[in-house]
């Protein structure tokens, strides 16, 4: 009786709402059907193939005198075709699936509509998000508007977002399941991400990809409202006193856990730019300047002249070799031994998520405390 217990809790699932199959934006319901359709497709197979393991076991049992009995049998035209010839079609079918899907929602690709049969206004703007995924929080700035928020995302309804992202220090990844699928935030780069949310409500958004010891509360909500909703939003934000300059972000920008929501009615201008350039911090060269130091040509394909060019492993000689130095030692970075071993409580043991920028020409070498 008592295994019985876990089969009488499965009518409570129906009041389960699985948000990737039931998304509220249109690209991610793009998806939901994309994984349905691939589902679909695979069970073609896999059901077939289950039902003929429980019949073959049935049918050929010790007990069943009456089943024909053909050991020599080796060959079967019709059978080799079926077994061929349907997971090949079901092959090209998800290959040609896949390619189109892929194609069609691209995340850098602007949506072509708001909703099924619904496709963009002509004279509406997309409204852009910066997003900068912090240890351990998330960063949304409003360049529009004049306004940032912390774990805090608001939208309005069936109007497109274009979402440019980035990192401080560490690979993570912007996840709202309701909207869109999962995007990469990398440290001194720019990922794209162009969705809509097609009904009013709050949704969860989270950090996806491991990033260290506060990842498990790397949470957010998305608020998806009304225009009217929207502008009152915003008009809230402006009131706020605090302002998002470089000093505050530099702050913002250290390791914090369990951020409770919070907002800036004023952000330095171009400080998403310095973000991606990492060079935020006054005095620090940004990447692009880094890269033509010297006054050579930063083209992709150019070389340095032979006497200035760096040899390149399969040149040099075996006392040439070094060793590269590292992040992944005993000891945290900018500390000269590990305090776990003599104090475990010690918070330097938590923040192992940092990353030391690049060595690139012109850059003073980043201290590592």
């Amino acid at each position: 009786m008592r295994s019985l217990l876990p089969l009488s809790a499965l009518p409570l699932l129906g009041g389960c709402d699985l948000v990737v199959l039931n998304p509220a934006g249109d690209i991610a319901r793009q998806q939901a059907d994309v994984l349905m359709i691939s589902v679909g497709l695979m069970l073609l197979i896999i059901i077939p193939v289950m039902a003929l393991i429980v019949w073959f076991a049935w049918k050929y049992r010790a007990s069943n005198e009456t089943a024909t009995y053909k050991p020599d049998w080796d060959h079967s035209t019709a059978l080799e075709l079926v077994i061929w010839s349907g997971p090949l079609l079901i092959v090209i079918a998800l290959g040609a699936l896949t390619w189109i899907s892929t194609h069609l929602l691209d995340p850098y690709r602007p949506i072509g509509q708001i909703s099924s049969g619904k496709p963009v206004p002509e004279d509406q703007q997309p409204l852009e998000i910066q997003v900068v995924s912090l240890d351990w929080k998330w960063l949304f700035i409003y360049p529009e508007q004049g306004i940032a928020t912390v774990n805090r995302l608001v939208v309005p309804v069936d109007r497109q977002v274009r979402f440019r992202l980035s990192s401080s220090s560490v690979m993570n990844t912007f996840y709202v399941p309701a909207m869109a699928g999962m995007i990469y935030t990398m440290p001194g780069m720019e990922t794209k991400l162009h969705a809509v949310l097609n009904r009013p409500g709050t949704f969860d958004g989270m950090s996806a990809h491991y990033s260290g010891a506060g990842f498990s509360y790397m949470n957010f909500k998305t608020t998806s409202t009304d225009a009217a909703g929207f502008d009152k939003f915003v008009a809230g934000v402006k009131a706020m006193p605090n302002r998002l300059d470089t000093a505050r972000y530099l702050e913002l920008e250290k390791p914090s856990e369990k951020v409770p929501p919070m907002g800036f009615g004023g952000v330095e201008q171009g400080l998403f730019t310095r973000i991606v350039q990492m060079c935020v911090k006054p005095g620090t060269p940004c990447m692009t300047e880094s890269m033509g130091h010297g006054g050579h040509d930063s083209a992709v394909n150019s070389r340095l002249p032979e006497g200035e060019r760096t040899k390149g492993a399969l040149e040099k000689a075996p006392s040439e070799y070094g060793v590269s130095p590292h992040s992944s030692g005993d000891a945290p970075q900018g500390s000269s031994a590990a305090p776990g071993a003599a104090d475990p409580g010690n918070d330097a043991n938590r923040n192992m998520t940092r990353i030391a920028p690049p060595a690139i020409p012109g850059r003073t070498a980043p201290a590592l405390g």
